[in-house]
């Protein structure tokens, strides 16, 4: 076993760093631990054996009694993982997929044959295998005997692979890519306990206030600045609150310059933060004021613009705090009042024509 000293853990994903899940991490927060050791590998803690693992959560904690040990709590193994500086990699800051394989889905290979898959604590192998149970209760909105593990692997291995990263089991849950391993002297009783806030995925602020404005405006990319110098003066049109995830505010801002005379315009979106908007992505939306149109999943939405060849969407995409935009979708159909507007049209004209009807 290896020593963790007493210390500040800073605990989950700060809002200003990616990739993070909002639904399941603390924002950062520091909390103190005192000392307590860990094993180095996972159970049964030797090097170059296989980790055990087909054991649900009872018996895992049955192995570590036997040894006077005891379940890790999650907030002690994110510790051991991140060391003393609270790297988001057990190795450091930026995912290298080689230090412990991951970037796949979890297998079982010795302890230890990867020596660059190490803590500054000295831990070894807290990824790239089997994930691994803790004592801690999911407590991220649900109830039950639903449990933490932490650790493992998958195919967003920068996402898994963080040390913050966990996911929550049923207790009674086995599996072969489900393992362990064990701490001794006195349990630490910090605990993560992550309210999830909900509301309307996707809903228009009808009022936008000048402050608001003014900072949305001072947040464009230069991208956004260059095309809309276009038109002239840019102006917010349109504003709606975003909710991907559960506790994931975002905003999304149609702005346009040249309205009148020739329409430059585009979305921001935008995370807000004291009163203060730090823009994610920027997305030309052609010559329309743009509207939003929200998919099945939660996490995307469609822009709808359009330009001089035609309307088209294009898909905003979220992704663990990240946004990508894809490409102009000209297949688009055309909405309900230009639909009715057409019907009409057709009546009309239908209507203005001599009948070709016999006479009866």
């Amino acid at each position: 076993m290896v020593w963790v000293p007493g210390g500040a853990l800073v605990a989950g994903t700060p809002k200003d760093m990616l990739p993070r899940r909002a639904d399941s991490e603390m924002l950062g927060e520091q909390v103190i631990l005192h000392g307590y050791y860990i094993d180095v590998f996972p159970y049964p803690n030797e090097e170059g054996a296989i980790p055990l693992t087909n054991v649900d959560k009872a018996a895992a904690e049955a192995l570590c009694q036997a040894q006077s040990k005891r379940l890790c709590t999650e907030l002690e193994w994110e510790r051991a993982c991140k060391g003393p500086d609270n790297h988001v990699y057990e190795y450091g800051d930026r995912h290298r997929p080689d230090r412990c394989g991951t970037g796949v889905l979890p297998s079982l290979r010795p302890s230890g044959l990867l020596v660059g898959c190490r803590s500054d604590f000295g831990v070894r192998d807290m990824h790239g295998g089997a994930f691994e149970w803790t004592s801690s209760r999911w407590n991220r909105g649900v109830t039950g005997e639903v449990f933490t593990t932490r650790g493992g692997n998958g195919t967003a291995g920068e996402v898994v692979g963080r040390c913050a990263n966990g996911e929550g089991r049923p207790a009674e849950t086995r599996s072969g890519v489900i393992g362990f391993r064990c701490c001794s002297s006195p349990q630490n009783p910090a605990e993560v306990t992550l309210p999830l806030r909900f509301g309307p995925r996707l809903e228009e602020i009808t009022r936008i206030d000048k402050q608001r404005s003014s900072s949305l405006l001072g947040a464009l990319p230069d991208e956004a600045r260059t095309a809309l110098a276009r038109g002239g003066t840019a102006r917010v049109e349109r504003l709606w609150n975003w909710r991907p995830v559960a506790n994931e505010d975002l905003y999304v801002a149609s702005i346009c310059s040249g309205i009148g005379r020739r329409p430059v315009c585009g979305v921001e979106v935008v995370h807000e933060e004291l009163g203060k908007s730090s823009t994610l992505a920027w997305a030309s939306s052609g010559m329309y004021i743009a509207s939003l149109h929200p998919e099945p999943d939660l996490r995307d939405v469609w822009l709808l613009g359009g330009d001089e060849v035609s309307r088209f969407k294009r898909l905003i995409a979220y992704s663990w705090g990240r946004i990508s935009v894809g490409p102009q979708d000209r297949n688009v159909a055309k909405a309900d009042g230009e639909k009715k507007k057409d019907k009409k049209k057709k009546r009309k004209t239908a209507a203005s024509k001599p009948s070709t009807r016999p006479a009866e």
